[in-house]
């Protein structure tokens, strides 16, 4: 008898009808409704001035001039529109597509911008300089949650990235200074990075250490060692071992002149260019090729691997090393890029924010790096705040990121499931 007449005969059981999560449309209604009382009905009445272009861009664009009520208005009712999209898919049996989540995302964030902006004592801001420096920002979150995405797809949980970054960033400072070379003291701080990830890799895959006890363990020691050579060695004799110099800013003629993309992708650093090709690698490698194949396979099932001949400790110990050079390659950012010297605890728990960025972006390159571009910009908007005049708190901005990370988890905007056999030691045999 046939799947169909079973399912039709008299006395079956009729399966449930399939019914999408309610979380995406409730959540997007709610924040619409927000965005249209607050930032449109209860909005400024001043006209916000968004600047587009630079003074000695190649191309002058004209700044956007909006009106601070009419525009929230005009956004919420858009974000209103959106909503009512997600829940008429949930009607239909429907789950809202990915792209709509990631477009509510960027209106709201544009009506909050131009709430702020319209609210402030100067209402004008420079939408070049506000990506720009958020790009910046983020360089170093991209690094280490690029380190995380290599390490966790393996396998291997990496708590140690603020070790990382950290270590990272103290031989930069370190070797640049004493070779005369900031390029040199690249080069090192991958090389610390590296090392900071074998002591985990060694703990945790071939000891079968507690894999986040480890990692803890690492940011301690590296946050205390660092920390102790800094206050006996560096501050003493700071010309001799703490004035590294800064990477020279390359920008491409012409290129690097056009408003608002020029500045984040042809107007960079080394370390700014080298993240751009560091996602770009990391993603094709992870999914084109048969190296992220084995990778992968490791982290979902390393059972069924080590059964098709992959040695699975030896592939999570080099992928763990390589997230660490990548990871301190962001920390070399903030001693010769961000500022030209170390100091202590120069990090700032960004190991932390790039985990949670990991997280976010669910374990993909592509995603860590729009999660932590979220980051550098609240970053940057903070300080930008205190520039214009804003009665909005600094610090309620710099809670934003935290709390979208918390409704991402929360599962929100999706559910995120890190690789199956993240965290869990394998013992071949």
């Amino acid at each position: 008898m046939s799947a169909t007449s079973t399912a039709s005969a008299p006395g079956a059981t009729a399966l449930p009808a399939f019914r999408p999560s309610m979380k995406v449309p409730l959540t997007l209604g709610v924040l619409a409704v927000i965005a249209l009382v607050f930032f449109g009905l209860l909005g400024p009445g001043q006209t916000a001035e968004m600047k587009i272009s630079d003074p000695g861009d190649a191309v002058a664009v004209p700044a956007l001039l909006i009106p601070g009520q009419v525009g929230g208005i005009v956004l919420g009712i858009l974000l209103l529109a959106m909503a009512a999209y997600s829940i008429y898919l949930w009607t239909r049996n429907t789950r809202s597509p990915r792209w709509l989540p990631i477009a509510f995302s960027v209106v709201f964030v544009f009506a909050v911008l131009l709430w702020i902006v319209a609210g402030a004592r100067q209402p004008s801001i420079s939408l070049a300089g506000l990506i720009a420096g958020s790009v910046t920002l983020a360089v170093p979150l991209v690094f280490g949650s690029l380190s995380g995405v290599l390490c966790e797809r393996v396998g291997v949980v990496n708590i140690a990235i603020e070790g990382q970054l950290l270590g990272g960033a103290f031989t930069a400072a370190l070797v640049a200074t004493v070779t005369g070379s900031p390029y040199v003291g690249l080069l090192a701080a991958a090389g610390a990075g590296a090392a900071v990830s074998m002591v985990l890799a060694v703990f945790s895959i071939k000891y079968l250490v507690n894999q986040i006890i480890v990692g803890v363990v690492l940011n301690v020691l590296v946050s205390g060692l660092t920390g102790f050579l800094f206050g006996t060695v560096m501050a003493p004799n700071k010309d001799q071992f703490n004035t590294p110099g800064r990477l020279d800013i390359l920008p491409i003629p012409l290129l690097s002149d056009i408003p608002i993309i020029g500045p984040i992708l042809f107007k960079q650093s080394v370390a700014g260019y080298l993240m751009y090709v560091a996602v770009a690698v990391v993603w094709f490698g992870l999914f084109k090729t048969r190296w992220g194949l084995r990778v992968r396979a490791v982290g979902e099932h390393p059972q069924a691997a080590d059964t098709m001949g992959i040695n699975v400790n030896a592939t999570r110990f080099w992928n763990v090393t390589l997230g660490g050079a990548i990871a301190g390659i962001g920390g070399a950012v903030f001693t010769l890029v961000t500022i030209d010297s170390f100091t202590k605890e120069i990090s700032g728990g960004r190991g932390f924010i790039a985990l949670a960025a990991l997280i976010f972006g669910r374990w993909n390159p592509i995603g860590a790096f729009l999660a932590s571009l979220l980051f550098g910009f609240a970053y940057n908007l903070q300080s930008i705040l205190g520039i214009i005049g804003t009665p909005v708190p600094s610090q309620f901005m710099a809670m934003l990121p935290y709390l979208v990370t918390i409704f991402a988890v929360a599962g929100l905007v999706g559910r995120s499931r890190p690789p199956a056999a993240s965290g869990i030691p394998y013992v071949k045999g």
